[in-house]
């Protein structure tokens, strides 16, 4: 027997009738689509900018950290081989 996935309710669909919930039944029960296609557009290529300037400040403060643990590895073999004469 297949699921009926017609009845799962998912997070953004709670968060569209939050928003209007005149909105959400036009959409999900009337299935009239929104008239702000091209901004609704827009609006989901900045999110997916700012979700990769997001991911590449991590990967970059990662790459920092490493590069300062490395420098203080090298300062303590620094000290101990200077010490050690």
């Amino acid at each position: 027997m297949a699921a009926d996935n017609s009845r799962i309710i998912r997070a953004s669909e709670i968060g569209e009738y939050v928003y209007c919930h005149r909105a959400w039944w036009l959409h999900r029960v009337q299935g009239v689509e929104s008239a702000n296609r091209e901004q609704m557009q827009a609006g989901s290529a900045q999110h997916i900018a700012h979700g990769r300037a997001v991911q590449q400040s991590v990967s970059l403060f990662r790459f920092g950290f490493v590069l300062v643990l490395l420098a203080l590895i090298l300062g303590a073999l620094f000290f101990l081989s200077v010490a050690a004469r």
